[in-house]
């Protein structure tokens, strides 16, 4: 495999991993998602949830639920559009602002299922909606603006008002809300933030003109109703009154900026019923961007949509302004700490909750937080400010909105007046309106996060779950209780770095799932996995609202989900606690293994349902079960089981006293609850620990006695009889009493005295009291310094029991001669009780057996190696000291070593006997340097002097790195070596790591820091610290090492290079084991060796760990491997040395696009100079001399670390080739004279031979013409056969439109590379949740090439032509104008061709395979007997019979048919003619491939033979196999065949040199002449040329129908652009003042036949769906030269040299050229074309088949067209005045330097 990436490598400037599900450990699940390819805007759900609409930018999409699978797709822009333009739906409007594709930003989408309609508003049209079918969004369900030719009815007048409906601008919020009141008419809520003058939204320009200010206010209430008069839809007037429109004042506008968040209703409205739920709006007041002390504050009003207790028949609503109120809402304390801006709210029952968020500086996080109010706080609210507003006026809490067109009363007034409940919640007409309350609705924060955006809220089983969205694309799901604490939390991520839509809803048929949006998707969530959770502890501990332990069932599962989850006990949530688990005690819990048990009580515990009737049992595992009973009526805390039997106890483990047995209880076939009980053995509890069985005995938690007749633990008292009764207590064992010993010399005999307690022995020892003390003499040894050996007492009589000795007692033996290397070692194991003295005679330490001890003096301290060798002034190094005789003792060195007169300070726990003293160096006055002394009763000196030196920091380097850390830093300095102790402190705190260090340098790894910025940094020397300081640096080109992991390829780094500060490339690894097609691979990239993290998405404080985990934000695709091949795919390359080389090297098509720096090609060792000439052809380059002792070269390119050798370069020797030169020319000079001799000779033979070969010539004349007959006959049977049997419209297998346009426009494009023309009919219906597929950029408008610019460019070309020879003009292909003529041509004609023309071709390129398959092929060349191109005619007479076979085969909609095919046709040729027979119907690309189906011969009934071109039975000759063929097999008429596709297990390659029965080549046929004259008439091969009449007098007629096709009036009238282009020829030639008709005639020759027609010809796989073979190509050439001539009206000079392919039709030729001329004058004739009907007809083809193109592509191909001639255009630019008084040279460059960065990029991206 090789990845897409330039010359395997990719960027690090990779896409980020669009859709990361999480894990079922988050709580949440993702369950489908839909991605969408443009920006979503918002989403809605359809009553029953079983339809999802999604509007996006420019697009529309319904989904069906639950599944999110697209059912429609509606394309709703971009379209032409000025903000300042009235909508084009008003009809008196006009425009003078010019218009540019606009995109559309949906606004609104809110369906009404009670009138089927779903209302859609976007940002074009100065905000137009659009009512739409909510069973196919794609359909207008209702038509708008009423009347004329869209509506249908009676035109009626239309005001802005009905159309400037949502928000213009893309930036600027709108919400909208169906309302259905107690009346029969809906409505539309709508608020809008007001894009017109003055606010920012406006366009920057120097009118003032505004067509939205007088007719969109920020809030209104619009007719909905879609069945009634629509010439009131979208009007305000509801009833005669303008209060239902909210519109603040002009010059207010600027104060009251309104930003609107959400509409919504509550209470919910019941399904049925009179009452109408209030209208809430939440919005923001924005801040004003000027003033700094101005603040966004968030709001919330309410409207009342009726008069509350009003019957529901009298259908009135209440008035907008008259109840509109508004109150703000404060989360958080006032001031600078609060979350002051509304970001999403959701309403539930008795609770509002709102997510609010913090100013926040550019680039940094949001803070935000989740607050709750009450709505009976809010209602209180409302109420108490209307009665202060007109019972007890208060200035500080209620005021007028002033501001508002529609407000009434300057200020609230007291009235004496009783306001009734209904007005206090609703207001009243004579009332001042609308309200503000002054006092903000406070509520403290519940949760805080950051980058929170939106939020969701259910209550379920006495918790209240929040949903919250972030703004990194994660689903937090917490917990409260009923105080609003958080008691769990939960989260998932759903798509990477995509913020969350504001508005998630759940599913209204199953509230289990929730519907959120991102960026770029929508995402249907479960709300818990309770699956995840194994017990019913895990799961209630969790906390989680929906998750509960299903009893019956034991798992963790929504309540749904469980089966008689409302009865009682069956379903535990987790507000029931974890207390309420299943859970059952076993009574008795442990149990004796001696004693004898029938049944256990089992004490439930928990909830449990009823288990009375129902089948139980008792499960002890290993499928053993016992019966369980529930006594009498107790209600299920006990139940008997049946004891395990004896026999099935299971085995104790080793080493242990006791086993554990779990027991189940099993209900219905199920265990539902568990337990453990205990099996124990006091007999193994001594057994186990036999030096302490009495204590172990009494200290086991099992019921244990110690019998002490026979010293053992048994489980039953009884067993011990006659014996001593002890107390139960560890005390009363016999044990023995520990005591210290005195260390033995090794050898020596010495008496050991041990005390026993409670040492009574019947009968084995007689003792007076329960103690007694025993001795012994003992001699024991060891080779080591010391060994302890233990001491037990064993009893005689049981060798296997011991006397307790719980503390164990133990003497130490010691070996003076061993571990003593020196005196003061010797000497010193005093200390340790050693009796042991130094020899210094013999020098060694042995046993002091003398007494007194002789006081014995040892040598001076012998110092041999001091380290470090230098330390600072400050002092503080720890000194290591190593010798011999370093002091016996620590306190003979305490205050013995020095540094000159500088004390150095041991340090006890370091200290070595003898061998090593550490001590801590004190402080030098000055920097000096002398040898270390030790003073033992004599002094030692050390060889090596330590020095006092004072170290210097001068620098590190680098000066900065990134914050992650792992930057390798180098210190430099002088005696940096010093001390024993050394620290690099990064700001005093953090430690760099990994140090290592010479006298100048020291290297660490650096730490990571918290945030980016310049660090101190510290050596510490000795805890003395010397300081250093940082710097700054950018981008890549600070770090030092970076690397790059394919988490699914390998886990081994592969290492990068920096380029500069942006750019890097890391070689990507090897994917063998991946597949074509397989899933992107997650990179992760390792920079300094720290894991590379966004910074952006870093964890706060607020984040759990789950939520913080890494994920691979980079991904990798990978494509199969390039190909390449020479020119003519040969193996062998012949090359003289010397001579220059070029290769010309093909490629598959493939998706790497790869460039010539990526290439390597390589002759041998030297490489090749490359030039890309397309993206399949490479020419590769070699100017030094090939010159080299081998005589073979391999041909390698790599590409990354792919290689492929393609050839071998022989080289020829260039003295040879002068030898051989010679003696060719000798040769020839000899051949030359005998030549001459042999022709005087033959030409009196010559005339001999002619007479004979006019003999020969007659003969076969009549051959010929009963060839003829007899094969126009045949061809003229099995072309109507064929004619019946094809069905015309899945027969003829035309390619769809935009396939015949690409292979027209880019004939040289392979079907994988045509993709890139062309929009993918099922682009959006790509695989969900994956990660990214790679594809093109393939949104494009419709196209259009109008007959304007067609004729500028003709005219151009006329003028070009007009000073040379005009009758050239339109004769070349190379030029522009030529191939947009051509492109254009087939454009217009390809309805024609479909229509009109297609079927006769297809005939005869049937009747032309039919005529060549009736003849012998040969197999290897493809020259046959019947052909009509002279290159291909099987030049011999090769004797075929024609064979029926009965072919079965299943496939094409056929079983079995008689097919005909000739005894001489190979396997392969067999098989191609019966797929022929069977598929002949289906398009080829649907074939099934010759190599891919077997055929089988049934020659019996028993029988069966699997023919093959090669097989055991291939006849060989001369060393070479020939192909079996129907003869060789023998196979008769009429024999049954079955063919079916073939096994490809076996794909083992066999090579053969092949000899087929019917020779390629006349070569072989001279080769083998000796051969063949014993089977074989000698003739001439000319003779065959007769059989070119032959095959054209059977295709004459199929010939002809095509002609006529071509050159047909259909229906009187041509093809439109054939008309309107003569006759713009026509007037071309009249202006330059051409009257000469030739000339005139090559012109249309030139444009149409040439152009169009000849290409049609030669490629019919531009028109059909099939196989082209070369055979028929050459046969298509030969044709497409008649028409050519046909269309020419030059005179041919034909004679005996002319070639064939222009003398087999020179006798048609007349008469076609008289058709042709009849065509010509006909066109001429009728009356002339408009350029209106033109563009009318190119408008409509354009509308057919708009959005299938790439225009980037073609965009893309043209400037590879300026970039290959960029001298030519250059120079023509610069030689123009127009261009250069324009700079158009210049913009070219500009151009030129933009596409190559931008390609340069391309290369750079993943």
């Amino acid at each position: 495999m090789a990845p897409r990436e330039r010359g395997a490598e990719v960027l690090a400037s990779l896409l980020l991993l669009l859709a990361l599900l999480g894990s079922p450990s988050a709580g949440l699940e993702v369950q489908h998602k839909f991605l969408s390819p443009t920006l979503t805007n918002n989403f809605a759900l359809d009553g029953l949830g079983s339809r999802i609409y999604l509007a996006a930018v420019n697009r529309l999409f319904q989904l069906s639920g639950p599944n999110l699978t697209l059912e429609v797709e509606e394309q709703v822009g971009p379209v032409p559009d000025n903000p300042l333009c009235h909508a084009p739906q008003l009809p008196q409007a006009s425009c003078e602002h010019p218009k540019v594709l606009t995109n559309n930003y949906n606004k609104i989408l809110q369906p009404d299922p009670e009138q089927g309609i779903v209302v859609v508003c976007g940002s074009i049209y100065q905000g137009f909606c659009q009512l739409r079918s909510m069973a196919n969004i794609s359909a207008v369900a209702v038509s708008f603006p009423p009347g004329g030719a869209g509506g249908g009815g009676d035109p009626v007048t239309v005001f802005p008002s009905m159309l400037n409906i949502a928000a213009n601008h893309p930036n600027a919020s709108t919400v909208g809300l169906v309302l259905r009141p107690a009346g029969p008419d809906t409505r539309l809520l709508v608020g809008a933030t007001y894009t017109g003058f003055g606010s920012p939204f406006f366009p920057r320009n120097q009118s003032l003109e505004d067509h939205r200010f007088e007719n969109t206010p920020e809030i209104a209430i619009r007719a909905l109703n879609a069945r009634g008069d629509l010439a009131k839809l979208f009007t305000f007037d509801l009833n005669p009154s303008d209060d239902n429109i909210f519109k603040i004042k002009q010059g207010a506008k600027a104060r009251h900026k309104l930003s609107f968040v959400r509409a919504f209703l509550h209470p919910a409205p019941p399904p049925r019923g009179p009452g109408a739920p209030y209208a809430y709006l939440a919005l923001n007041s924005e801040a004003n961007a000027g003033d700094k002390e101005s603040h966004s504050h968030s709001l919330l009003a309410r409207i009342c949509l009726a008069e509350p207790g009003r019957n529901a028949s009298a259908g009135e609503t209440k008035k907008l302004t008259e109840s509109y109120i508004q109150v703000g809402l404060q989360c958080g304390a006032g001031g600078g700490d609060g979350f002051t801006r509304l970001v999403s709210v959701f309403p539930a029952a008795e609770l509002l909750f709102g997510v609010f968020e913090r100013a926040a500086p550019p680039g940094a996080r949001q803070h935000s937080a989740l607050c709750a109010f009450r709505f009976a706080d809010i209602e209180r609210s409302i109420r108490q400010a209307r009665n202060s507003c007109f019972v007890e006026p208060d200035a500080g809490l209620v005021t007028v909105l002033d501001s508002v067109v529609q407000g009434t009363g300057p200020a609230c007034e007291k009235r004496n007046i009783q306001l009734q409940p209904e007005q206090l919640d609703c207001g009243a007409a004579h009332l001042q309106h609308p309200l503000a309350i002054l006092q903000p609705i406070k509520a403290t924060p519940v949760f805080r996060y950051q980058g929170l955006t939106s939020v969701a809220v259910s209550s379920v089983n006495n918790y209240t779950v929040v949903f919250l969205g972030t703004a990194n694309g994660r689903l937090l799901k917490i917990n409260l209780n009923s105080a609003t604490k958080i008691i769990s939390r939960k989260s998932v991520s759903v798509a990477y770095g995509e913020s969350v839509h504001p508005i998630m809803q759940f599913d209204p048929s199953d509230s289990s799932y929730l519907y959120l949006m991102t960026s770029y998707q929508i995402t249907r969530v479960k709300v818990a996995a309770c699956d995840q959770y194994a017990t019913c502890t895990e799961c209630l501990a969790a906390a989680d609202a929906y998750c509960g332990w299903c009893t019956m069932e034991t798992r963790c599962s929504l309540q749904h989900e469980c089966v008689n989850s409302t009865e009682p006990n069956f379903w535990t949530s987790a507000s029931e606690g974890v207390q309420q688990c299943p859970s059952m005690t076993i009574l008795p819990s442990e149990i004796n293994i001696d004693s004898d048990n029938k049944a256990m009580i089992i004490q439930i515990n928990g909830n449990i349902p009823s288990l009375s009737g129902m089948e139980m049992s008792c499960d002890y595992g290993n499928n053993i079960y016992t019966v369980a009973k529930v006594p009498g009526n107790d209600v299920n805390y006990f139940i008997y089981c049946n004891f395990l039997p004896r026999e099935k106890y299971p085995a104790f483990p080793p080493n242990q006293d006791h086993v554990i047995v779990q027991t189940a209880i099993r209900v219905n076939g199920k265990n539902i609850v568990w337990a453990n009980f205990t099996i124990f053995d006091c007999k193994r509890t001594g057994n186990i620990y036999p030096k302490t069985a009495c204590t172990s005995c009494f200290s086991t938690k099992w019921k244990c006695y110690w019998c002490t007749k026979k010293y053992m633990c048994v489980s039953n008292y009884s067993d011990c009889e006659d014996s001593l009764k002890m107390n139960v207590s560890t005390t009363d064992c016999p044990r023995i009493v520990p005591a210290s010993l005195e260390p033995m010399p090794m050898g020596a005999s010495q008496d050991i005295m041990i005390s026993l307690a409670n040492a009574a022995f019947s009968k084995v020892i007689e003792f007076v009291g329960k103690n007694m003390f025993i001795s012994f003499f003992i001699q024991l040894h060891t080779s080591e310094k010391s060994h302890i050996f233990p001491v037990n007492l064993q009893l005689k009589d049981k060798p296997d029991r011991f006397i307790d000795s719980p503390q164990m007692m133990t003497v130490e033996v010691y070996n003076c001669a061993t571990g003593s290397a020196d005196c003061s070692q010797c000497l010193g194991r005093e200390d340790l009780g050693h009796r042991c003295i130094w020899s210094e005679s013999s020098s060694i330490c042995r046993l002091n057996t003398e007494s007194p001890q002789i006081p014995v003096v040892c040598p001076a301290p012998e110092i041999r190696k001091i380290e470090p060798l230098s330390g600072p002034l400050e002092g503080g190094t720890l000194l290591t000291i190593r010798g011999r005789n370093l002091g016996r003792r620590f306190s003979d060195v305490v205050n013995a070593v020095k540094i000159g007169s500088v004390r150095c300070a041991p340090l006890w726990d370091r200290y070595m006997v003898s061998e090593a003293i550490v001590c801590r160096t004190g402080e030098a006055p000055s920097i000096f340097s002398d040898v270390v002394t030790v003073n033992v009763s004599r002094e030692g000196k050390s060889k090596e002097r330590y020095s006092y030196v004072l170290p210097e920091v001068q620098s590190v380097a680098p000066g900065a790195g990134p914050k992650a850390g792992g930057t390798k830093v180098t210190i430099r300095g002088s005696n940096l070596s010093v001390g024993s102790d050394l620290r690099v402190l990064v700001n005093s705190t953090k430690q760099c790591t990994d140090l290592t260090r010479t006298v100048t340098t020291i290297t660490c790894t650096m730490p990571a820091v918290e945030l980016t910025m310049a660090v101190r940094v510290c050596v510490q020397f000795e805890n003395k610290s010397y300081p250093c300081t940082g710097g700054e640096g950018h981008g890549f080109l600070m770090v030092q090492n970076v690397s790059m992991v394919v988490h699914s390829i390998g886990k081994e780094q592969t290492n990068c290079k920096v380029h500069t500060d942006t750019m890097i490339t890391c070689p990507s690894p090897a994917a063998s084991n991946l597949t074509v097609g397989s899933k992107p691979a997650p990179v992760d990239f390792y920079i300094n060796g720290r894991l590379y993290t966004d910074d952006r998405l870093a964890p706060d404080e607020y984040m759990y760990p789950e939520e913080a985990q890494h994920t691979s934000k980079f991904d990798l695709e990978y494509y199969a491997n390039p190909q390449f091949f020479t020119a003519k795919k040969e193996k062998w390359i012949k090359h003289h040395p010397g001579e220059p080389l070029t290769l010309v090297i093909h490629k598959e098509p493939d998706n790497l696009s790869l460039e010539s720096d990526e290439y390597q090609v390589k002759i041998g060792l030297i490489s090749c100079e490359i030039q890309i000439v397309s993206d399949k052809v490479i020419h590769c380059s070699v100017n030094e001399s090939l010159s080299t002792s081998e005589r073979q070269l391999p041909v390698t390119i790599q590409v990354g670390k792919f290689n492929q050798t393609i050839a071998m370069l022989h080289l020829g020797g260039g003295e040879t080739a002068i030898i051989v030169s010679i003696v060719i020319c000798s040769i020839l000079l000899l051949l030359s004279v005998v030549g001459l001799f042999v022709f005087c000779t033959k030409s009196r033979r010559a005339e001999r031979y002619w007479q004979k070969t006019l003999l020969q010539m007659e003969e076969m004349e009549s051959q010929i013409r009963e060839e003829i007959r007899k094969g126009f006959a045949e061809l003229q049977t099995d072309m109507t056969d064929l004619t019946k049997e094809l069905n015309r419209s899945q027969g003829i297998p035309f390619l769809e439109y935009k396939h015949f346009v690409t292979r027209t426009f880019f004939p040289k494009c392979s079907s994988l590379y045509e993709e890139r023309y062309v929009l993918p009919s099922q682009q959006l219906n790509s695989q969900v949740g994956c990660q990214v597929q790679e594809t093109h950029p393939l949104l494009s408008g419709e196209w259009k090439v109008s007959s304007p610019e067609i004729n500028n460019y003709l005219v151009y070309c006329h003028d070009a032509s007009a000073s040379k020879n005009p009758k050239l003009m339109l004769r070349r292909t190379e030029s522009v104008v030529e191939k947009m003529l051509t492109n254009w041509m087939s454009i217009c004609m390809y309805s024609f061709l479909r229509e009109t023309v297609g079927e006769p071709f297809f005939l005869l390129l049937c009747a032309i395979k039919q005529q060549i398959n009736k003849g012998s092929i040969d197999a290897i060349t493809g020259k046959a007997r019947y052909t009509l191109n002279e290159e291909w005619l099987l030049r011999e007479n090769i004797e075929a019979k024609p064979r029926n076979l009965n072919v079965s085969f299943q496939g094409c909609g056929m079983d079995s048919l008689s097919v005909r095919v000739m005894d001489t046709d190979t396997l392969s040729q067999v098989k191609e003619k019966i797929l022929e027979a069977f598929c002949k119907n289906v398009p080829y690309s649907q074939w099934p491939r010759v190599e891919d189906v077997d055929l089988e011969w049934f020659a019996t009934s028993t029988d069966s033979y699997v023919l093959r071109d090669l097989d055991d039975t291939s006849v060989v000759e001369d060393g070479r196999k020939k192909l079996n063929t129907l003869a060789h097999y023998k196979i008769p008429e009429g024999a049954s065949l079955a063919m079916s596709l073939s096994d490809k297990k076996d794909t083992t390659l066999t090579i053969f040199f092949i000899l087929t029965q019917v020779l390629p080549t006349d070569e072989l046929i001279e080769h083998k002449k000796s051969h063949r004259q014993s089977h074989r008439k000698k003739v001439l091969p000319e003779i065959y040329l007769t059989r070119l009449l032959s095959t054209k007098g059977t295709l004459q007629k199929f010939l002809d129908d095509l002609f006529k096709a071509i050159l047909c009036m259909r229906e009187d009238k041509p093809p439109v652009a054939i008309k309107y282009f003569f006759d713009f020829l026509e007037e071309q030639a009249e202006k330059r003042g051409i009257s000469d008709p030739d000339t005139l005639h090559i012109w249309k020759t030139n444009s149409l036949p040439l152009r169009f027609w000849v290409n049609i010809l030669k490629n019919p796989q531009f028109v059909f769906d099939i196989d082209k073979t070369d055979h028929i190509d050459a046969c298509l050439s030969v044709i497409a030269q008649a028409f050519i001539d046909a269309c020419s009206i030059s005179d041919l000079q034909l004679g005996k040299d002319s070639p064939t392919n222009k003398l087999l039709y020179a006798k048609e030729i007349p008469e076609y050229r008289k058709i042709v001329q009849r065509y010509y004058k006909q066109i001429h004739d009728m009356p002339p074309l408009s350029e209106q009907e033109m563009n009318a007809h190119l408008a409509e083809e354009s509308r057919k088949y708009r959005n299938e193109f790439n225009t980037n592509v073609a965009m893309a191909e043209i400037y590879k067209y300026a970039k290959r001639y960029r001298t030519q255009v250059m120079n023509a630019l610069d030689s123009n005045p127009t261009t250069k008084r324009t700079q158009l040279q210049h913009k070219f460059e500009q151009v030129i330097a933009l596409m190559e960065d931008n390609i340069y990029e391309c290369c750079s991206e993943a």
